[in-house]
Formats: structure tokens, sequence, C-alpha cells
């Protein structure tokens, strides 16, 4: 099922034919999370994925997708709006869409990485680790740079 939400001229859909991967693509690959990162493995973590997309018109500003097992844990990921549009309160709204969706409701945990966005989401109620002793990771910071082109 494909939900929409207007305010105004933008639009949030979660209708995976109206995304535009290049916008996507450009964005992530230049972003410190996500550097790098090959359009094909893009294309793949959205289709795996609840994709949001913030549209003025049919253009592209905005995205966030969710990582989830609808049932009980979700990770909200590459989130972002387009530079322009900063300072109009879309990425509030984004989120605020995000954690309403109907299919995410009832989410016992919900996680997030940022390195400069606290604010935005500690108004969604997000918290630093409350317990960070018992979270662990593995991380591979350089898995894109052995992959060739062809992957983009």
């Amino acid at each position: 099922m494909k939900d929409e939400w207007t305010r105004g001229e933008y639009t949030i859909s979660t209708d995976p034919a109206r995304l535009d991967v290049v916008v996507i693509h450009e964005f992530l690959t230049e972003s410190y999370w996500a550097s790098g990162v090959p359009r094909n493995v893009v294309k793949r973590s959205i289709e795996q994925s609840l994709a949001f997309g913030l549209y003025k018109g049919h253009r592209q500003i905005g995205f966030a997708r969710v990582i989830t097992d609808s049932a009980t844990f979700a990770y909200l990921a590459d989130v972002f709006v387009l530079g322009e549009f900063h300072g109009q309160g879309l990425g509030k709204w984004l989120i605020e869409v995000v954690m309403s969706h109907p299919n995410l409701a009832g989410i016992r945990r919900w996680m997030l990485a940022t390195r400069d966005a606290h604010g935005l989401y500690r108004k969604s109620g997000f918290t630093e680790l409350r317990q960070p002793e018992r979270w662990m990771e593995k991380h591979n910071p350089n898995v894109y740079d052995s992959r060739d082109e062809a992957g983009e």
C-alpha cells in the first residue's frame, strides 16, 4: 500500500515508483555516513526497507528509510533534505510522518546514528543510549572501496 501526506506544495510518499534513485545516490555518496556507496547498493537498500520520499511537485528533495521487522525494532537511516530546502521544517515533518506510519505502530525500540542532527531527533523522542555498554557493532568503513565500478 502506498501512503501520501501533503503539506502545501510538498508531499511525502511511500510509493517506490516515485523514488529518484539518482538523487538519493548522489546525496548519499557525498554524505559522511555513506560516502562512496555504489548505486546498486542504494537501490537494494531501498528495496529492502520502508522508504519515504519527500517531494516538491515531482522533484525529490528528501528521503528517509526504515529497516524494520514491523513488530519490535526499527532503524531509521539515510535521512536527508536537500540543502536548498533547509529551514522550512521539512526534516521535522519527514521524521514525524515516518514515526507515525501505521506499519510502525507499537515498535518497541527505534535506533539511529547521527553526527550532527541530535536536536532534530530529540524532538521525536530519541535519546542517547541509556546503556551503551550493552551495545556492540561490527563496522566495515572501507567495504565500498573493494567494489568495482560495475557496482556504481
